[in-house]
């Protein structure tokens, strides 16, 4: 049986990792010259040259080191295949870091593909056991047509932020409930 503490710490990764990765794209979209949040994607932040790259790589990183540790946590609490989704989801963006456009733009796009399809995946297969089933599929669909517009259509960077934030508050939203249901069992427990 994992430590209380321990089991804390991944479902507040679960927080962590999503809330660094927008706050770096909010944050060095803003300050890069040039950079337009509709028109760009966030990969270009994270550009071979960037000067932007590192940071905005750290923010890949946080998002898929915290989501990796959440989705452990989250097999133990919800039955059913999401927290695979959301482990390959950590994955794939930590790929999608590891060959920055400019610089490996094919392998870059071969990581996004499933970075981008197990995100949307993870609170549709999450819907189907149960778990807050509208705003489970809700939050699916969006991400799934925002992202898919990302890729096929235009402005690129005003879908896929409107598809990751999604995706991303989903994770978050899910991470908050848990941590919420452990201290009510603990309460509970302690009276």
């Amino acid at each position: 049986m994992p430590s209380r503490a321990a089991t804390a710490l991944r479902l507040g990764a679960g927080l962590a990792g999503p809330a660094s990765f927008i706050a770096a794209w909010v944050v060095l979209g803003e300050r890069a010259d040039g950079y337009s949040p509709v028109n760009d994607p966030i990969s270009r932040l994270a550009a071979a040259g960037a000067p932007t790259r590192a940071a905005m790589s750290a923010g890949f990183g946080a998002f898929g080191a915290g989501v990796s540790l959440f989705a452990w946590e989250y097999r133990r609490h919800v039955p059913g295949p999401a927290w695979a989704a959301l482990g390959a989801t950590a994955a794939a963006t930590l790929g999608v870091a590891a060959f920055p456009l400019d610089s490996h733009d094919t392998m870059h796009a071969v990581m996004v593909a499933p970075a981008y399809a197990t995100l949307a995946a993870a609170p549709l297969l999450a819907a189907r056991r149960g778990w807050w089933p509208a705003y489970s599929v809700a939050s699916g669909v969006v991400t799934a047509a925002a992202l898919t517009w990302s890729v096929v259509g235009s402005p690129t960077g005003l879908s896929q932020r409107i598809g990751l934030t999604t995706g991303d508050l989903w994770i978050m939203a899910s991470a908050a409930r848990l941590l919420r249901s452990r201290g009510s069992r603990r309460s509970r427990g302690s009276r």
